[in-house]
């Protein structure tokens, strides 16, 4: 264990995450799982990264909202999978404090701009349900891309100010993260600093950048439930909900899974619990995004064709 004396107290210089213990057969299984997921997820979300972008059919607000979610999926993804299958197949679980909280702040990060987009997605569909005839002009480009970049910078920025107090915290012991990467209890958990600022300003940022962008989501989707339920046909009640029900399935299988996870009590007996939950939404969620727009979207599916056959027209067959 790499360690260096402080002030009678031995502070920790790296972290080891224990992830998933299993015998050595099991490891590789799991590492060929997790790579399959990997590249499962990474070609799901280039695949809609490049529609959104090559397709003109797709140059809508939705699709622009879209691309920026796989772009972050891919992010998200590559952060917490690759660092997982170096320690699976190398078996290497140490990993230095500034690199663990190097992790930490862009999975922190791309949480909350998940949130944030996610929000901006259905303040989309809100308005293009319930207010159809001013949705050219409420949703010009110009706009659109300013409420994504304000999703990305906002969140990256408030995370900052997180890490520049994590920074200035001391690690003394022990020094196992019961985890599979490294997440903001577990690294609390390790401290002996004085943490009661850090814990404020995290509840504030986890308040801004979760719990509002969640319940903006509800009531968004609540106005659009109430709307569509206005309309009298059958059909068009159908029309209506086909607009937003692949984001709605994303919005309840992410916050789902979020939720389950942070109310889980924190205690051994349930550690495994914990981190079987944990990947819905660090690995699961990435994973069937892309297949939950593809398979429930006819614009993205009929792209997905004409990219096919474009594909197969240059190559002859």
């Amino acid at each position: 264990m790499a360690v260096t004396e402080w002030k009678n107290e031995t502070i920790i210089t790296e972290f080891i995450l224990l992830g998933f213990e299993t015998s050595p057969q099991f490891q590789l299984l799991l590492f060929l799982v997790f790579l399959a997921t990997y590249i499962s997820t990474m070609a799901g979300n280039i695949l809609l990264v490049v529609l959104v972008v090559a397709d003109r059919h797709l140059h809508k607000p939705m699709y622009y909202f879209l691309g920026n979610l796989s772009c972050l999926e891919i992010f998200y993804s590559s952060t917490i999978l690759l660092r997982m299958l170096a320690s699976l197949i190398t078996g290497e679980k140490r990993l230095s404090v500034n690199g663990c909280i190097a992790q930490f702040y862009f999975v922190a990060s791309l949480v909350s701009t998940e949130c944030c987009l996610l929000s901006v997605m259905s303040y989309d569909r809100y308005i293009a349900i319930c207010k159809p005839l001013n949705y050219a002009v409420l949703m010009q480009d110009g706009f659109c891309c300013q409420l994504a970049s304000l999703s990305w910078l906002s969140s990256f920025l408030a995370i900052a100010i997180i890490i520049t107090l994590i920074m200035q915290i001391t690690f003394c012991g022990p020094n196992e993260i019961d985890s599979y990467f490294c997440d903001f209890e577990p690294l609390l958990n390790l401290s002996c600093s004085d943490i009661i600022l850090l814990k404020i300003v995290a509840f504030i940022c986890s308040l801004t950048f979760s719990l509002v962008p969640f319940l903006l989501t509800l009531i968004s989707y609540g106005y659009i439930v109430t709307t569509v339920l206005k309309i009298p046909s059958t059909t068009g009640k159908q029309k209506a909900f086909s607009t937003c029900s692949s984001h709605l399935i994303v919005v309840t299988l992410y916050y789902g899974t979020l939720i389950v996870v942070y109310m889980i009590p924190d205690t051994p007996s349930l550690k495994d619990t914990n981190k079987i939950f944990s990947l819905f939404y660090t690995v699961l969620t990435p994973l069937l995004n892309p297949l939950i727009y593809s398979f429930r979207n006819k614009e993205v599916k009929e792209s997905i064709e004409r990219l096919f056959r474009k594909c197969f027209s240059i190559v002859g067959i």
